[in-house]
């Protein structure tokens, strides 16, 4: 199996310029490749997918008649992306979570943008993670938003776009060490010869993210990952964090607030907790301040966050940042805070919620991608070019009775990376999440979850949805 049949097509691919003419930071992974026997490239590919088994690496999906649990998609032929345009990619990721984290200490505290009219108060709102009882809080160092996973694509061009911001409990990050530990093994000569950016010091980056929130003057602070329990769809990535960084996986019934302190029980009584990596939604976190029926928070908890006695990433609120809506002005936050232009560009994006653009996209439904505001995992959304005309009179429905929840963007021609379908290579599309941790200062991870639709002609890279994932190797040639 080798790439002497791969045509590219009209896309842009991440490993070849055109058909027979591998990109130069590819060309060593190529060769490889191509000098293997018959069938070998399968093989690997299923010793791969088999390793994955063995490790337990899983992911739920909510509602499949067939059983929730299931291994993660692996395909063995990596994304390349040159130590170059990573350093590009580097700089614009840091600057757009240092204005998204200005953003959000603003409009929870004086409301400075609203007020200079750069975006709309009813905007901010009426967005769904807009925590009232977040008003006047002060997190930790002044940071809100510790671990963010930012959704990248690249189009037709070459150029790549921010398509999405992930604040509140980003996921994935799992998958990116362990594609990286199952390809070291598959591919080790390949490893040998190749200059590729480490992934594997992120659990120490992210310990040392949270251990800068816990409050000062500590000897030894106690971090704990809550974690809604086993059968929350990434349940294997909380259990996997909180080993790496060998610190405790608990979960609400675990905690009590007592004496003024979060406090964990032990089979020694009560031990304090000073710094919590929540991986449960804001709503149900603390059933006095928000939902009232969470079975999942810790009643109390709230109170000893407001009060400077505990550490959470990321901070309480910062969902209001994911809403799709609130997305379309984060260029105008770089300027507003920063002064400077967006690096990584917004992919142009139309508010439902402007008569205008409403207009613009309603006439335009068969050319265009709609999504709810607060959706994610690949729901709530329509691709114009690919639906039926009774899907697309649907959504119009569904945008009159709710504009403010919709935003529409153009149908972007997702770069794609060969992959292997039934026994063959061929092209399918990707997006990258990156991960950036901001601590006393904000790194990012070199590479991310190179997400693959491995439907063919999908352009739905989300596992719920069918995807799968790839490693990302940040190479210098």
């Amino acid at each position: 199996m080798r790439f002497d049949t791969y045509d590219p097509g009209d896309f842009y691919d991440e490993l070849f310029i055109e058909k027979g003419n591998p990109r130069p930071q590819a060309n060593p992974l190529i060769n490889r490749i191509n000098s293997l026997s018959d069938g070998e490239l399968l093989q690997r590919q299923q010793a791969a997918q088999s390793a994955m088994f063995k490790l337990g690496i899983t992911f739920t999906v909510y509602g499949d008649s067939e059983g929730n649990e299931r291994i993660f998609p692996f395909d063995i032929i990596p994304r390349i992306v040159p130590a170059n345009e990573w350093a590009t990619l580097n700089r614009g990721l840091k600057q757009r979570i240092e204005a998204l984290n200005l953003f959000l200490a603003d409009i929870y505290g004086e409301q400075k943008i609203i007020k200079d009219g750069v975006i709309p108060l009813e905007l901010v709102q009426s967005a769904k993670g807009f925590l009232k009882p977040c008003i006047g809080l002060k997190p930790p160092k002044g940071i809100w938003c510790h671990i963010t996973g930012t959704d990248l694509v690249r189009d037709k061009d070459g150029q790549w776009y921010v398509l999405e911001d992930n604040l509140r409990c980003p996921s994935g990050v799992s998958y990116v060490l362990e594609n990286r530990r199952v390809m070291k093994s598959t591919f080790p000569q390949v490893f040998r010869t190749m200059d590729i950016q480490p992934v594997d010091e992120y659990p120490s980056y992210l310990l040392e993210t949270l251990l800068n929130l816990a409050p000062d003057n500590l000897p030894n602070p106690n971090v704990v990952v809550i974690t809604p329990g086993i059968y929350n769809s990434a349940y294997f990535e909380h259990s996997f964090l909180a080993q790496q960084m060998g610190v405790e996986l608990v979960e609400g019934k675990d905690l009590i607030v007592a004496d003024g302190y979060l406090q964990m029980r032990t089979t020694k009584g009560l031990k304090r907790v000073d710094v919590v990596y929540r991986r449960i939604d804001d709503d149900f976190i603390d059933p006095l301040a928000f939902r009232p029926d969470s079975l999942l928070g810790v009643p109390g908890l709230m109170e000893v966050y407001r009060s400077g006695r505990l550490g959470i990433a990321n901070a309480l609120g910062t969902g209001v940042a994911d809403d799709k809506a609130i997305y379309a002005f984060v260029p105008e936050m770089i300027r507003y805070y920063l002064g400077e232009d967006q690096i990584i560009p917004n992919v142009p994006t139309y508010l439902c919620g402007n008569p205008q653009h409403l207009d613009h996209v309603l006439a335009n439904l068969d050319k265009l991608v709609v999504k709810a505001a607060n959706e994610s995992g690949g729901y709530g959304m329509l691709i114009g070019t690919q639906a039926t005309a009774e899907q697309r009179e649907d959504f119009a429905d569904r945008i009159r009775t709710n504009p403010r929840n919709y935003i529409a963007q153009p149908t972007l021609c997702l770069s794609r990376v060969p992959t292997l379908i039934d026994s063959h290579i061929e092209g399918c599309h990707v997006d990258l999440r990156p991960y950036i941790l901001y601590g006393k200062d904000i790194y990012v991870n070199p590479g991310g979850l190179t997400r693959v639709a491995l439907k063919r002609g999908s352009l739905v890279v989300n596992s719920s949805q069918g995807g799968g994932s790839k490693d990302t190797w940040v190479v210098t040639e």
